[in-house]
């Protein structure tokens, strides 16, 4: 079973998110948090957010509602480009320089370990 979770319009650049998303691929929910809570970077915090917004969606999902974060493990998580801003910085001599704020879309997918079944007809 799995979930997933996205944050939206979010304030610093696809780049910056990418550094920190990539410390967390394939890892334990519960893994992932501990190691984004240490990390010191501005998107870390929004990524644990939407890490354990995913992970509570699938608790939400499950028919016992009983999983533990050490069960889950993600999956699946990126960062796409969302709109840019686009501003205007004065520059010498009555010119402007265009600077671009950009922002970023996360999508996290979690997923539950795969019991292993004891079921001959699934060999």
């Amino acid at each position: 079973m799995e979930a997933r979770a996205l944050k939206r319009y979010i304030g610093s650049s696809p780049r910056k998110m990418r550094l920190v998303v990539d410390l967390v691929r394939n890892k334990r929910v519960d893994e992932a948090v501990s190691i984004l809570k240490y990390t010191n970077k501005s998107a870390a915090k929004v990524v644990e957010q939407t890490v354990l917004s995913a992970y509570s969606n699938l608790v939400n999902k499950a028919d016992t509602g009983r999983i533990g974060q050490n069960e889950v493990f993600v999956k699946e998580i990126f960062v796409n480009g969302g709109p840019s801003m686009k501003r205007i910085l004065p520059a010498p001599q009555g010119r402007a320089f265009r600077i671009q704020k950009r922002s970023a879309h996360l999508t996290v997918i979690v997923r539950q370990f795969e019991e292993k079944s004891n079921n001959p007809k699934n060999t």
